[in-house]
């Protein structure tokens, strides 16, 4: 099994764009199910992880915590 490469709150870049030809999306839910929003048009999309992870493309943009110093 591959370990996971993406946190909640990540913008990552799925294999097919979304019909509003953005593909950058946001995940902000994270758990037996993956919800992520596209940056451009803020449609929500739920997938199951095993579906997540079939799709995911790659992680453009790590989310930056900022209680951590």
């Amino acid at each position: 099994m591959p370990s996971k490469d993406y946190d909640k709150f990540d913008i990552v870049e799925m294999k097919k764009p979304h019909a509003c030809q953005s593909n950058r999306w946001q995940i902000i839910r994270m758990g037996m199910d993956i919800r992520i929003r596209c940056e451009n048009c803020q449609h929500v999309v739920t997938l199951t992880r095993r579906d997540f992870d079939k799709k995911l493309k790659k992680v453009l943009v790590k989310h930056q915590d900022s209680s951590e110093a």
